[in-house]
């Protein structure tokens, strides 16, 4: 199979580290193109503003740590790629991301949630999964 779009969402845990380790160990093509993209919850405070028009003193700090740490994981791959922070719920923007690049793979990332926390919070790669356009590699928390 010849991946030439991989979407890898991502957040600020360590399991983005071990998402993007197993990505690594993918053999991609030069051509391949990697889309890292970082969802902010729209419950999150007013940072979607900022995703929008990164003005606001606060929020712009937190939107420039989200870039920085999205451009040092893009340094490593050994390919092109692309950064793409949004505002929304996590699953359903993934999804709309994946469509627009027509991804190959989704790689994301299992918390592992169970009882009322999974039914509280709910679980993006299990809705991801569910509706995705493509194959959908997750990775569990080690």
């Amino acid at each position: 199979m010849i991946l030439n779009t991989v979407l890898v969402a991502i957040d600020n845990s360590e399991l983005a580290t071990q998402v993007l380790q197993v990505v690594g160990q993918f053999q991609l093509e030069p051509t391949a193109k990697v889309i890292l993209v970082h969802v902010v919850s729209s419950g999150t405070s007013d940072f979607d503003a900022v995703v929008d028009r990164p003005h606001a003193q606060g929020d712009e700090i937190a939107y420039r740590e989200v870039e920085k740490l999205l451009q040092s994981y893009q340094e490593k791959l050994p390919c092109q790629s692309e950064l793409e922070i949004v505002s929304g719920e996590p699953a359903p923007e993934i999804l709309r991301l994946a469509h627009i690049y027509k991804a190959d793979l989704i790689a994301i990332g299992c918390r592992g949630l169970t009882g009322l926390k999974r039914i509280l919070e709910g679980s993006v790669s299990a809705e991801v999964v569910a509706e995705a356009p493509c194959s959908v590699l997750v990775v569990r928390a080690r």
